[in-house]
């Protein structure tokens, strides 16, 4: 208990974490910090023994479970033969050749090469230098404006974290960047007006944006960017024809489509890419999470035909191309991207998340489509959400100081399960490992399930006061 103790201090005092209330951790009103000591399958463990069913994968990353060996023995064996060497002037290692090639061969769209980070973040910023980089090389230099989604997620970096379409990811920070804009997002529950149907309301959105483009002049509009299912906006998929009308627009002028696949890539929604289960033919993909399940950190701006040519056309012009960073294709993670997607194939995650993320969403739906405060179970592959309302009839939210969904994420997490409480409403959120079986899929639900009823009573004997 002593080393525990003398880790949680030393972390209170020195580590500033991300989106934590900075005065309640130091005080320590939050509590002492969790210290996560292992891993195995779809459960992790902390220092004081205590284990929980990881129902969001880390954060949505860790697709092929905790503990996998394969991984950490490709990660020592590249360690031991190269720990590192950069990539600029064409400098290359064999693991990161042979994953380029994988990477171009299964992407979605007409891919041609790819430049690496370490997050989906980093990622988006280089998509965003790239479209102005294209532009500016084919003659087009007010073609630069990106619009992206209200509710998208993108990243937390500054161009990135402005295309991010929710305010307090902006508050304070003196973002979103000159140049981007946010048209709406694809939510039919929130967004549909009285007895609109899917199709109608994708319509609308497409009309929605394409007047946005004609406001701001299609001369300068340069891409526009988005999950192909939101994520950490509210876990949502598409609504019927929503990504046919939105790229029949982008083409009509002629903007680029980046497809950010950080979350849905590598088999998480059931199929490759989210892109390929919706029919989208981005310019450009960025990937991360699953790319590496998390083992290492490693990113990618997978590049399309249309864009590169370009590029290399222009290059007796203009010279090198100048942007990269110190670890931009770095030999481990190289190594362990290739050693996590030999599992994703050999195992055919994919087609598990599509078998599992079926029967993910039947338990959902059995257990708590009725409850009188869910107002929308929703979900595709291994991605799944719960939304809950005051009253269903009229879609009335709760109150915000109930923090009706971090009550249910709490309760959930005291009987061992982590599912997380989204943002912009009270919604709970889930996103396994890949791995997950369809007994652990009910052990999830079951958890969720008794959570919510243990909240519901709470509020119950709270209106009664």
């Amino acid at each position: 208990m002593n080393d525990i103790k003398t880790i949680a201090e030393k972390d209170r005092a020195t580590v500033l974490h991300p989106f934590t209330q900075l005065k309640d951790f130091a005080t320590g009103k939050a509590g002492d910090p969790t210290i996560v000591k292992g891993g195995k399958g779809i459960r992790i463990e902390d220092a004081q023994g205590h284990s929980y069913i990881d129902g969001f994968a880390g954060l949505y990353c860790v697709n092929i479970g905790y503990g996998r060996t394969e991984v950490a023995e490709a990660i020592a064996r590249q360690a031991y033969k190269l720990a590192y060497y950069h990539t600029y002037a064409a400098h290359t290692t064999d693991e990161l050749a042979n994953l380029s090639d994988r990477l171009v061969r299964m992407a979605p769209g007409k891919a041609s090469k790819v430049f690496y980070g370490l997050s989906g973040s980093d990622a988006n910023e280089t998509q965003a230098k790239l479209v102005w980089y294209y532009n500016n090389l084919r003659g087009q230099p007010k073609k630069k404006k990106i619009i992206s989604r209200e509710r998208g997620y993108h990243g937390c970096s500054v161009v990135s974290g402005s295309m991010t379409g929710m305010s307090f990811y902006h508050d304070h920070m003196d973002l979103p960047f000159p140049g981007i804009l946010h048209t709406g997002a694809p939510h039919h529950y929130w967004g549909a007006e009285p007895g609109e149907p899917e199709e109608a309301f994708s319509r609308r959105r497409a009309a929605e944006l394409e007047k946005m483009i004609l406001r701001e002049g299609p001369e300068t509009i340069g891409a526009f960017i988005a999950e192909p299912v939101l994520g950490t906006g509210g876990i949502t998929p598409p609504p019927d024809g929503y990504w046919r009308e939105i790229q029949a627009v982008l083409r009509r002028y002629d903007i680029l489509l980046i497809a950010d696949e950080v979350i849905c890539g590598f088999g998480r929604t059931g199929a490759e890419f989210g892109s390929t289960l919706y029919g989208i033919e981005p310019d450009l993909v960025t990937v991360a999470k699953g790319l590496t399940s998390g083992y290492m950190p490693l990113s990618a701006a997978i590049v399309g035909e249309r864009v590169y040519s370009v590029m290399e056309d222009a290059a007796d012009r203009v010279g090198a191309f100048s942007h990269g960073y110190t670890y931009s294709g770095h030999p481990i993670a190289a190594a362990a991207a290739n050693a996590v997607l030999d599992i994703v194939e050999k195992e055919r995650l994919k087609d598990r998340a599509r078998i599992v993320g079926a029967h993910f969403l039947k338990r959902l739906n059995e257990r708590f489509a009725q409850l009188e405060i869910v107002g929308e179970v929703r979900g595709v592959g291994l991605l799944g959400a719960v939304e809950f309302v005051a009253d269903r009839q009229t879609k009335r939210r709760f109150e915000p100081q109930l923090k009706v969904g971090a009550r249910i994420s709490k309760a959930a997490r005291d009987r061992g399960l982590i599912a997380r409480a989204m943002p912009h409403g009270d919604i709970l959120g889930f996103a396994p490992p890949l791995v997950v079986s369809e007994h652990e899929i009910d052990e999830i639900v079951e958890l969720a399930y008794r959570a919510t009823k243990q909240v519901m009573d709470e509020l119950a004997k709270e209106s009664a006061i």
